[in-house]
């Protein structure tokens, strides 16, 4: 971890530091003159650049061009890695966000050439070993999820909730009903009411109980005609599981509705218990989360959506079949389906490495990925309890959260404790979610961290909370090692800047 400073006007004099100067844009560092490259003569006929570019296309001049040499380039971004955080670099709390480490397997088998090298477009007869590997993963699901069957297309993110609630969409409006609404509990992943709104759904809210778990008298009054489906996340954002979740499965069932499932949380109960079994209808499951594909940077994901048998017929298409003679193929031949959602295959590389992990790590090993996740979200539940509140007692699986309550009277407050966890070293957790805690701080460790990664960040938590009250003026004006201090995010918002100007 890095040493903490605890004085500012150090900081401020640390971040004045020469070394921080040579950072800024490659841009800035451009000399007239400079080169990074050496060229050898030219071999083949000159030509006149009209003869390659139409003139609409061509400039005069190139402005504000960057000549830098290979030492400058070098330097430059080895300097930016240096800056970045990762999971790569420490532990990288995220709640509900299940950052954890990719396994470097994954990605040796990803770049085997049969797979990285192939062309989604090459006829089928050529493919066949990839077109396997997608049925087995769907195989792998299936018994994962408990459903009976799966489609790979939706690439995650809220695209596979809009691919599960077109399903239950063209499920109700094929029986003569589309009907109007989705429930959504106020401790569900904040994605599923947009998702469910873009498939043309009104929403309807409802209230968590004092443990933080839907209440089943509330539900009972809210399905009627006009409910499609009860989307709802198991755990929740909480952290706690729904454990009357077949009840709630038999109320929508009785009404003739949906129960939809957000298995972003499946990290917390994979090859221990199958959402199928518990009466869900539709459930996707995050590829980047559970399975250790790459996570971040707006992708490529993976989201695979699991459907219950009389959902079957409105999957999308194609989907991937093994004929009698052993050999795989496309099937385009689905009526009732609700059609593409993905141009192709969903991202075919991912894809790849998720069954990598599902084989490597084998039933047993899955199994413990979710023991491992629970225990040690409940380690730093028992050791932060005393110095953070916490809100729901109700027990914790793979994430607990924490508020800012008792910090609050030293006009101390969530964002000021993230921005001081930076000077430890750490990325701070999921903050200000899920809204029905206020001043929230949502921790997941994952099951990758080692017990001395959990002390060191419980640790830092810990000074931290003793200098809420000793020193609270430090944490408020946090962080302060960082080349960047506190910014205004407001106006970071408002006012974005996305093109660098001399």
């Amino acid at each position: 971890m890095s040493t903490i400073i605890e004085k500012p006007e150090a900081a401020a004099k640390l971040a004045a530091a020469p070394a921080f100067n040579r950072e800024g844009l490659i841009f800035e560092h451009s000399k007239k003159g400079r080169r990074g490259y050496s060229l050898p003569a030219l071999d083949v006929p000159r030509r006149e650049l009209s003869d390659l570019l139409p003139a609409e296309l061509r400039r005069d001049t190139i402005d504000d061009e960057c000549e830098v040499s290979e030492v400058d380039v070098i330097r430059h971004f080895t300097r930016l890695s240096k800056l970045n955080v990762s999971i790569d670099a420490g532990l990288y709390p995220l709640g509900s966000c299940t950052m954890k480490h990719n396994p470097r397997i994954n990605e040796e088998i990803a770049r085997i050439g049969g797979f990285a090298q192939s062309h989604p477009m090459q006829p089928e007869d050529q493919v066949q070993g990839n077109l396997e590997l997608l049925w087995n993963l769907e195989q792998s699901l299936k018994e994962i999820l408990g459903m009976p069957r799966v489609t790979l297309q939706p690439v995650a993110g809220a695209h596979r909730e809009l691919t599960g609630i077109l399903m239950i969409h063209k499920a109700l409006a094929t029986g003569g009903n589309a009907r109007k609404y989705i429930l959504i509990p106020d401790s569900a992943h904040g994605t599923n009411p947009a998702s469910a709104n873009f498939a043309g759904y009104g929403i309807r809210e409802l209230k968590s109980n004092s443990r933080g778990t839907l209440d089943l008298d509330l539900l009972e009054k809210q399905v009627d005609e006009d409910v499609a489906a009860l989307m709802i996340t198991v755990p929740n954002t909480l952290g706690v599981f729904e454990d009357q979740i077949t009840a709630i499965a038999g109320i929508l069932h009785r009404k003739g509705a949906y129960l939809y499932c957000d298995g972003a949380n499946l990290n917390s109960f994979v090859g221990i218990a199958r959402p199928g079994d518990m009466g869900i209808d539709v459930i996707h499951s995050n590829l980047h989360k559970t399975f250790s594909t790459p996570h971040g940077g707006g992708g490529p994901g993976a989201g695979p959506v699991g459907v219950s048998e009389r959902l079957i017929p409105f999957l999308p298409t194609p989907t991937i079949e093994k004929g009698d003679d052993g050999s795989f193929f496309l099937d385009y031949n689905h009526a009732a389906s609700i059609g593409r959602v993905r141009a192709f295959n969903g991202n075919f590389g991912v894809l790849v490495r998720a069954l990598t992990y599902m084989r490597s790590m084998g039933p047993t090993g899955l199994r413990r990925v979710a023991q491992l996740a629970v225990l040690n979200a409940n380690y730093i539940r028992a050791r932060l309890k005393a110095a953070y509140h916490l809100p729901y007692d109700a027990p914790s699986l793979h994430e607990v959260v924490f508020s800012d309550r008792n910090q609050t009277s030293r006009d101390v407050h969530t964002l000021d404790i993230a921005k001081r966890l930076m000077d430890y070293g750490f990325h701070p957790p999921t903050i200000y979610f899920p809204l029905i805690v206020a001043g929230a701080l949502m921790i997941e460790p994952t099951e990758t961290e080692p017990k001395e990664e959990l002390d060191a960040f419980c640790d830092a938590m810990l000074a931290i909370a003793t200098e809420c009250e000793e020193r609270p003026e430090l944490v408020r004006s946090a962080p302060h090692t960082t080349p960047v201090r506190r910014l205004d995010e407001a106006r970071a918002a408002r006012q974005p800047i996305l093109r660098w100007k001399p």
